[in-house]
């Protein structure tokens, strides 16, 4: 069983002057599964955010294949803006700690130099 901690924002308002606390809320994440994705695509409706994961076996370019969805996620907009936020601020920590993420591949393959013949 695993701890998560909810942040202070998310909890009822305090009275003035009396400083928030964080809540932990416990977590049983025993029946959870893993998987890996590596695309990503969101849908949705008004009341619901719908999340696609799969695994795109040709990160170049236009897949010549389709992407296999593998997870679906379907959740509220207040549940996805809570995620939201929750998303940045990890991104946010792992930036400052081993620099900015490119999230262009082209960008980040690195040329090669050409053979001379």
């Amino acid at each position: 069983m695993a701890d998560e901690t909810k942040e202070a924002a998310e909890t009822p308002e305090a009275p003035a002057g009396e400083q928030q606390q964080q809540q932990r809320v416990q977590v049983d994440d025993s029946g959870a599964a893993c998987s890996y994705a590596n695309f990503c695509r969101v849908t949705g409706t008004p009341e619901e955010l719908i999340v696609d994961f799969g695994l795109n076996s040709q990160p170049f370019g236009v897949p010549t294949e389709p992407v296999q969805i593998t997870q679906r996620i379907v959740t509220n907009y207040y549940t996805a803006k809570r995620m939201l936020h929750a998303l940045h601020l990890s991104v946010q920590r792992h930036e400052q700690a081993f620099g900015v993420l490119e999230t262009d591949v082209q960008k980040r393959v690195v040329p090669q130099p050409k053979a001379q013949g």
